[in-house]
This record gives C-alpha cells, sequence and structure tokens, in this order.
C-alpha cells in the first residue's frame, strides 16, 4: 500500500466490545454467589490463572467442560468459576457513554462499523439483550462463535473475510496491548484504548466524522 493510501480516510471501524464500549469486570458476578471477599481471593488465586481459563470459552470451549474441569482439577474453587457463569450479568457494568456517543456519531455519518470481540458464544447474549447499540454494527465477530480469539492472527484474517474491506484501510480500537500488536501485525491502523484516550480526537485525527 502506498504512502498516499494511507493518508485516505478509513474505509470502517472496527470495535472491541469489552471496556472498549461495554464495561467488564468478573468480580461483581462471582462475588454474586461467593461474596465479595472470596470473589476477590479467587480472582487474585497463585493457583488459578482466571484469565488464561476465561479465554478457553473466547475461543469456543463450553462452560460445562470449563466447569467440570475445574471441578476436577481445583475442587475449592469449582464454586466460584461457577459463580461466573451463573451471574455473569452482574459483569456487564455499563456502557462508556463517551465512546458509544462516538459510535453513534459514526453511524449517523455512513461510517461501515464492525465488531471483533472475545466473548463466549453462550454469554454474548446477554450483551445484545441489554445494549440495543450493538445494533449499528454492520457485523459482529464472537470468537467463541468462530472457534478464533484475539490475538491469535487467524481471527485477523477471518476479520477481513467477514468485513470485505483490506485491514490496511480500516482502524481498530482494543484495550488490550496484545491484541492492539496483532491488529498492527495484520495490517490494521490499531488504536490502544485506556480511560485516559479520547477516541473521538484519535478518529477525527485519520479523518472520520465523529
Amino acid at each position: 500500500m502506498t504512502d498516499t493510501a494511507r493518508q485516505d480516510v478509513p474505509a470502517a471501524v472496527v470495535f472491541d466490545l469489552g471496556n472498549v464500549l461495554i464495561r467488564w469486570d468478573p468480580r461483581p458476578a462471582v462475588a454474586a454467589g461467593v461474596g465479595e471477599e472470596e470473589a476477590a481471593r479467587f480472582l487474585a488465586a497463585d493457583d488459578f490463572d482466571f484469565a488464561a481459563w476465561n479465554h478457553l470459552q473466547d475461543e469456543g470451549r463450553t462452560w460445562e467442560v470449563a466447569e467440570a474441569e475445574v471441578a476436577r482439577t481445583h475442587p475449592h474453587w469449582h464454586g466460584h468459576a461457577t459463580a461466573y457463569r451463573k451471574h455473569f450479568a452482574h459483569s456487564l457494568t455499563g456502557a462508556l457513554e463517551q465512546n458509544v456517543s462516538v459510535l453513534r456519531s459514526l453511524h449517523t455519518a455512513g461510517v461501515p462499523l464492525f465488531a471483533l470481540t472475545n466473548w463466549s458464544s453462550e454469554l454474548f447474549p446477554h450483551a445484545r439483550e441489554r445494549y440495543d447499540f450493538l445494533e449499528l454494527f454492520d457485523d459482529i465477530v464472537v470468537s467463541g462463535d468462530e472457534g478464533l480469539a484475539k490475538p491469535d492472527p487467524a481471527v485477523f484474517d477471518l476479520l477481513r473475510r467477514r468485513i470485505g474491506h483490506a485491514l490496511e484501510d480500516c482502524v481498530f480500537i482494543d484495550d488490550s496491548a496484545a491484541n492492539v500488536a496483532a491488529a498492527r501485525d495484520a495490517g490494521l491502523d490499531a488504536i490502544l484504548f485506556d480511560d485516559s484516550t479520547d477516541l473521538r480526537a484519535e478518529l477525527e485525527g485519520r479523518g472520520l466524522p465523529s
């Protein structure tokens, strides 16, 4: 791709969902089942990596299989692990309204919008039911549906096929440094989002109406 082409306005914007548009925190969900102190102990445990365990569900493993594994390998954490799925709705703690406003502005301006989210297929319906702004996306690639999750390079190839745009022509927003690095390797113009990021300014700087 030429330097001139890279100066063009992006053809589409691809959003991550968790902690970019929807605040996610597993602790309230676990705490709803076992209490705040036990939830904190579980999520900080040296002998159980919640993030790695949860990621396998994002890659398509079923919760029945995941919870059975905990019962077998870490029975003392089984009640904590099952509390997370049972009370998952508590982990969705609200929308990041400033970013949702940007999303709505892009949609009004006719910018093609897509989402690429690491999310369990079984649990994603909670988000669809609660957040009407998900209807603004032309397509949402849910990792659990596809059996592929960020930062696996293969998921970005899948994204390219799904959205019908060259990745080099798109902007991607994610809150994970590893995912952003993988997206850049795949050719995307990737923005690492955190609470200090002015997303509207980032997109306006790329020529997008937001």
